[in-house]
């Protein structure tokens, strides 16, 4: 930002110089003006005008190119550690959360543990959605036989507010979710306590998650069926769902 408006004021403020100089200097009254007919066309400078420019644009097209690239949300943080992966499903209206290395699962929250990368991979078994957590970084579409992904992490311990970004139908002000950053000990607290949890996520159950419904609770799985994720996928991929 600062050196984007250097730049530019690199080029207005000697346009706004030379506006006010030559309305003065060439102005009718001022009879010692010097007419110079040989500027026109002069190869010095057409460089001048020409080249300062093109130098400016230059600059300018670079910064955003790298900055663009450096908030690629599919590149890693690249952050000392191992990543904690976790799998989202976008459905009709809520988030299904899959934790592969855990054996867990939860709806509408998740837990994490804070100044760790989380590498979320992120697809939809409903219509097009977007997952977003406007504190810790920018949106990324789910869709339906695509799966996307993004890398998160979150500096202080708190609860970060989730939600759609992406209009998705008659529940879609109701799918929110709770991305909770905390100690590495209280993230084992809970994966204990979702390990303990009455509910396993086998594909019956899935099932029956899947269907249209409104403000669903938050919900915990003590297991999770390790295909879900790759089924979900190929669901929508022709014959590979068959």
């Amino acid at each position: 930002m600062g050196i984007t408006l250097l730049l530019g004021l690199m080029v207005l403020i000697p346009v706004f110089i030379m506006t006010f100089v030559i309305a003065y200097k060439y102005r009718e009254g001022n009879k010692q003006a010097k007419y110079s007919p040989e500027l026109v066309g002069n190869l010095g400078a057409e460089l001048i005008w020409w080249a300062i420019p093109i130098a400016i644009i230059s600059v300018l097209s670079a910064i955003a190119w790298n900055s663009s690239h450096a908030l690629d949300p599919h590149k890693p943080l690249g952050i000392a550690g191992d990543p904690l992966t976790i799998q989202v499903v976008a459905l009709d209206w809520k988030w299904l959360f899959i934790y592969p290395g855990q054996g867990i699962a939860s709806v509408n929250y998740f837990q994490f543990p804070v100044n760790t990368p989380v590498t979320f991979s992120i697809t939809s078994d409903a219509p097009m959605n977007s997952f977003w957590i406007p504190q810790l970084g920018g949106q990324i579409y789910a869709m339906p036989g695509m799966s996307t992904s993004l890398h998160l992490i979150a500096n202080k311990v708190g609860d970060y507010d989730g939600s759609s970004a992406n209009i998705s139908g008659a529940g879609f002000a109701g799918m929110r979710f709770t991305a909770a950053a905390s100690s590495s000990a209280q993230f084992a607290d809970w994966v204990q306590t979702a390990k303990n949890d009455p509910h396993q996520l086998d594909m019956n159950t899935y099932s029956q998650l899947a269907k249209p419904s409104q403000n669903n609770p938050v919900a915990l799985y003590s297991s999770v069926d390790n295909s879900l994720y790759d089924r979900v996928l190929v669901k929508y991929m022709g014959d590979g769902g068959s």
